[in-house]
């Protein structure tokens, strides 16, 4: 009974890790773009509105990308992803969009 509710616990874990982390990958690109987007277009235009954006939209991406980073780390292993689909997943967080490939693409299961 103590081996069947444990797998059961690891089985629920891996489920919501896996979900957690798909909707982190999408979170973090997003917040990329909302990022670039106010470097590129508000910032020329308007420098105060610029300034005021640039700390709630720089402090989430980061708390984002170092949860994307630990998630993907936590889960290597459960995911079974080979060293070189894991250095995918990890330089996709520095790329804009290719948070949304590695989504498609290595969390079908989620």
């Amino acid at each position: 009974m103590i081996i069947v509710n444990f797998a059961t616990t690891i089985f629920i874990y891996t489920f919501l890790m896996d979900k957690i982390f798909k909707n982190i990958a999408i979170l973090e690109g997003i917040s990329y773009l909302v990022l670039f987007s106010n470097m590129l277009f508000v910032k020329p235009l308007n420098m105060a509105l610029y300034k005021t954006f640039l700390f709630p939209v720089g402090m989430t991406h980061g708390i984002l990308f170092i949860g994307y980073v630990i998630l993907a780390f936590l889960l290597k292993k459960s995911q079974g992803w080979d060293l070189k689909s894991f250095f995918t997943i990890l330089i996709a967080s520095l790329l804009p969009f290719a948070t949304f490939f590695v989504e498609k693409k290595y969390l079908k299961n989620a």
